[in-house]
């Protein structure tokens, strides 16, 4: 980080801490020119967000692994997929090589925890002190070292002699290392990094190294209260902005392609100053049509039954949301009742899925739960939901994919944990008589948050009607 960047974060932290939303104007957040606030607001934002789970869900985590020192290696551009987690909104990448260590002083010395996060000393080999988070060590080789010859070493190495001298120093039982073959978010250590990690430290700490694989998954997924209330905010806005997608100011029926659906949700966002982090999508089903005779870009037409596939990325945190709609044939003012019947079976699955999500329970237990609720109920659909947050497809385990219906080995036996967030994604296809019997596939996708107080709930609630495009 350059001095000018340690600067503009500085003065990011001293502006007001008054929650955004008392700031800003009532009504729509969709209309507003910067709908959570202007770029200095929002990285003051995330570093208390960072700060928080630094303090409170760190020391926790450790613990719970028996992990007294957490050594999370990297180089710049191959970065551990928990990075974007350790590190403040102004830090974009690892500087050269930089290696954070984690160590619990209190849980080494016996000593008790004050809670207020001071047990857990945070080292940053290389980086930056990133506005407090870190404290900041450097080792770098001398100006007038020659190059090549006895005394020349491989660039960056000198890090691993800092590290070398910081466990040395600091005496843990047990290092915590990020290797997996499970989990990606838990495998982050590169192969290089670990050569010369291990060649620096030797074999007594060497030793000592033990695959931390829940560590960083649950960090990744722990949020804190305040993400919670921002994060409905975010859900506001998608789903204005399908409100706007799904209507006549977009569609025309007879004209309007599903590609420049696709195209204006991307706009849109953008120009809120927001990204998302999948191309969207939208289908088409239709009355005695096939998918194959729709064809992959097909013109929207009176009495479609439309499908969106859409997501938001705002300070660091995602969004993955399906709503359906119906486009009404003339002098039609509601849908057909076939089609809210099966909307309504939909929303049936949604219910049980979300009665069997809780802190404890593994990804492949609530997939054969819901599974056995769904067949008493006569309801023919598929569950293939996830975890989000910091990544679209976040840290946690699966319930389901598409094509693994009998749970998913692996990365469907993690278990749930509070402060974790999900999408509920799943689908229902119900026969429409209006449509002579054809089934017709209710894909849905709402946001679940297990909150601070450890209730599960959804973050803005369930599609119970069809967007209509009049």
């Amino acid at each position: 980080m350059t001095r000018l960047a340690r600067t503009v974060l500085a003065a990011a932290l001293l502006w007001p801490a008054m929650p955004l939303s008392a700031q800003r104007p009532a009504g729509r957040i969709a209309d507003r020119a910067h709908p959570f606030g202007t770029l200095r607001e929002q990285a003051a934002r995330q570093q208390r967000w960072l700060e928080t789970r630094m303090k409170t869900v760190l020391p926790a985590l450790m613990r719970s692994q028996g992990i007294d020192m957490w050594i999370v290696p990297m180089r710049e551009y191959a970065e551990d997929p928990v990075f974007s987690s350790l590190v403040s909104p102004t830090t974009f990448a690892a500087r050269r090589r930089t290696i954070y260590v984690m160590f619990d002083r209190c849980s080494s010395s016996g000593r008790t925890d004050p809670g207020d996060g001071s047990c857990i000393e945070r080292t940053a080999l290389g980086g930056s002190s990133q506005g407090g988070v870190w404290q900041a060590m450097r080792s770098t080789l001398a100006v007038d070292a020659p190059v090549g010859g006895e005394q020349a070493e491989l660039w960056g190495d000198e890090q691993w002699k800092l590290l070398k001298r910081v466990v040395d120093e600091r005496n843990p039982k047990v290092i915590g290392i990020d290797y997996s073959r499970t989990f990606a978010f838990s495998d982050g250590l590169t192969h290089g990094e670990y050569l010369g990690m291990t060649e620096a430290l030797g074999d007594r700490w060497t030793a000592r190294l033990k695959p931390a694989e829940e560590l960083p998954l649950q960090f990744i997924a722990s949020r804190v209260a305040d993400e919670e209330a921002f994060y409905g905010e975010v859900t506001q806005l998608v789903w204005e902005l399908i409100g706007e997608m799904y209507s006549s100011k977009v569609i025309v029926p007879g004209k309007t392609k599903t590609s420049d659906l696709v195209w204006w949700w991307r706009q849109r966002v953008n120009d809120l100053g927001l990204g998302t982090w999948f191309q969207p999508s939208i289908e088409v089903q239709r009355a005695s049509a096939t998918e194959a005779s729709l064809g992959d870009d097909p013109v929207i037409q009176r009495g479609d039954v439309l499908h969106c596939d859409v997501g938001i990325t705002a300070l660091g945190l995602n969004t993955d949301t399906q709503h359906m709609a119906y486009v009404l044939k003339p002098g039609e003012r509601e849908a057909p009742a076939g089609l809210r019947a099966a909307l309504a079976n939909g929303n049936a699955l949604q219910d049980i899925v979300m009665a069997e999500i809780r802190p404890g329970r593994t990804g492949n237990e609530i997939l054969a739960a819901a599974r056995s609720k769904m067949a008493a109920r006569g309801i023919s659909g598929t569950v293939y939901s996830h975890a989000i947050g910091m990544h679209g497809h976040g840290a946690g385990p699966l319930i389901g994919l598409w094509d693994y219906q009998q749970g998913v080995p692996g990365r469907g036996d993690a278990k749930v944990i509070g402060n974790m967030w999900y999408s509920i994604e799943l689908q229902a296809t119900s026969p429409v008589p209006e449509w002579n019997g054809q089934g017709v596939r209710m894909a849905l996708e709402e946001d679940m948050m297990i909150g601070t107080d450890g209730t599960p709930r959804w973050v803005r609630g369930q599609q119970t009607k069809l967007w209509l495009v009049r």
